[in-house]
């Protein structure tokens, strides 16, 4: 819900928000995020931290090709495990859920997941264990989408499902 609120209804990149990204970019002068789950996986992957049209353009036919592989859950599982969640090489759900509240991921409430969600875009500076102000709002917004969510739930229920 933080990272892909279209998760379950494109096929690796969502041109919707790429679109939105690109005509920010120019109307603000900086460029903000776009990628999709997909996209993430690849890059964290496959290719380079940091920004550039050329990992951009590489990055969108890899998304494509994850997505066409993969089940969605087990594309989400892929990313929720690669993706860094806080500085000194915190990597993986399970490694945020310990480092942040000294339990295992499967046994965090839905305010502590929401937390952690919320630091993704910026997990070296954000923090779930000692959350802002601003990290506790974007929390208190995905936990009330992820209440109201129930078809990412069943997008990513099962090991078929797409």
């Amino acid at each position: 819900m933080a990272e892909d609120s279209r998760f379950c209804s494109h096929h690796g990149i969502d041109w919707q928000e790429l679109r939105n990204a690109i005509d920010e970019a120019d109307e603000l002068g900086t460029a903000r995020g776009g990628s999709t789950i997909a996209q993430q996986t690849a890059k964290n992957l496959f290719l380079w931290p940091g920004r550039s049209f050329v990992r951009k353009g590489l990055e969108l036919p890899l998304a494509l090709w994850l997505d066409l592989v993969l089940p969605k859950r087990r594309l989400l599982e892929i990313y929720l495990n690669i993706a860094e969640w806080g500085p000194n090489g915190v990597f993986g759900a399970e490694a945020a859920a310990r480092a942040a509240f000294g339990k295992s991921a499967g046994n965090l409430s839905t305010h502590e997941a929401a937390l952690l969600a919320a630091i993704l875009p910026n997990p070296q500076r954000r923090s779930a264990r000692l959350p802002t102000a601003g990290v506790r709002r974007l929390a208190g917004i995905y936990q009330a989408r992820a209440a109201r969510g129930a078809n990412l739930a069943d997008c990513v229920r099962g090991p078929g499902a797409r």
